[in-house]
């Protein structure tokens, strides 16, 4: 069976890419794989990993949350949905996540600090490294 594989980050872009995603596994009758990744944001000393090990359970439980969101505006029960919450880096997660699907989905721009910018970090590494073709998804 297909598989399409969309990243999701909670941010506008990112319910539109998965909108796109929905109807395109539709058409291809494909299973759909929702990946949303996280990472601490502590790194480096002894303080840090403890801050990090403290805000573990914290960080995934919201990253389940975005998931619940994001999948909570699809109607179609007969959908096929493959959910993924990975502690990574996202595009490294999305990557990944994409081995072996037909079809990464991902917004042109996320959460990320560079608004003015037309493609993301994330949605440019997937493009120039995705092991499947790569749909950008813009706002």
């Amino acid at each position: 069976m297909a598989m399409i594989v969309v990243g999701i980050d909670g941010s506008p872009v990112s319910e539109k890419a998965l909108r796109w995603a929905v109807e395109e596994t539709r058409l291809r009758a494909a299973t759909l794989r929702v990946v949303h990744a996280w990472s601490s944001p502590y790194h480096g000393s002894e303080i840090a990993r403890r801050a990090s090990d403290a805000m573990h359970g914290p960080l995934e439980r919201a990253a389940e949350e975005t998931i619940d969101a994001a999948l909570g505006h699809i109607v179609d029960t007969d959908l096929a949905v493959e959910r993924r919450v990975v502690e990574s880096l996202p595009a490294q997660a999305l990557i990944e996540a994409a081995r072996g699907a037909d079809l990464l989905v991902v917004g042109a721009r996320g959460h990320g600090g560079f608004a003015d910018l037309l493609l993301g970090s994330v949605s440019h590494q997937c493009a120039q490294h995705a092991p499947c073709p790569v749909v950008i998804v813009h706002g």
